[in-house]
């Protein structure tokens, strides 16, 4: 599929992708002025163990977690102060508890013994810290002011796939795909302006193309 709305972008004569790029994000901007992360997070160890949690749930959930959670644990140390049972059923409703309580655990601990308590800025720094991925690691990075590269969800990758950006089916390959057009002062911004949109217009089941701000600069509107 994705495949196919590259070659219908080149045959339409919609322009190259850098070309439509710059028009994509503007259409996008104006539409989702609100567009920004979801989650909840008062300090930056709070957006790293939010991020963790968000694995293989929605923010929503996430949040009402963290609510509670927050309260309770305020610094990294906080983490490792209670058995290893309590953590788990602490973020037991966001699934995936066991590894994550691991992951956080073991994430904490590092912090404090490698960075002072601080969660790190750097890409390589972020990855060395247990449970943090690619993804996980360029959400902090973007959020704490220094994106990285560009963030790729089921929203993004499904977005640039139908937008014709990518061909690609893996996220680092599409992430690739993205740096290579999108502004490097954009990489913060454009997840989000693709996750809202795939939100609110572009469903996976039933994109609503007859409103869409990107119909005239889509190759998959006119196929459906």
């Amino acid at each position: 599929m994705a495949r196919s709305f590259v070659s219908e972008a080149r045959r339409r004569g919609l322009g190259t992708r850098k070309q439509r790029i710059g028009p994509i994000i503007e259409g996008l901007a104006e539409e989702h002025a609100d567009a920004e992360i979801a989650l909840h997070f008062g300090s930056d160890v709070e957006l790293l163990i939010s991020v963790m949690l968000s694995a293989q749930t929605t923010d929503v959930n996430v949040n009402r977690v963290t609510e509670k959670l927050f309260v309770k644990y305020r610094k990294p140390e906080d983490y490792l102060a209670v058995p290893v049972e309590e953590l788990e059923q602490d973020i037991f409703q966001t699934g995936f508890f066991r590894q994550k309580t691991r992951s956080i655990r073991g994430a904490m601990r590092m912090l404090i013994e490698e960075f002072d308590g601080q969660v790190p800025r750097t890409m390589p720094e972020l990855l060395r810290l247990p449970g943090v991925a690619r993804k996980t690691a360029n959400v902090v990075a973007a959020e704490l002011g220094d994106a990285q590269g560009i963030v790729v969800d089921t929203h993004v990758r499904r977005l640039s796939q139908r937008l014709g950006l990518t061909r690609e089916e893996d996220p680092v390959k599409i992430e690739r795909d993205l740096v290579r057009i999108v502004p490097k002062a954009d990489w913060h911004r454009f997840p989000h302006l693709l996750i809202w949109h795939g939100r609110r217009v572009c469903d996976a089941r039933k994109p609503r193309c007859e409103v869409c701000v990107l119909e005239d600069l889509c190759p998959s509107s006119r196929l459906h």
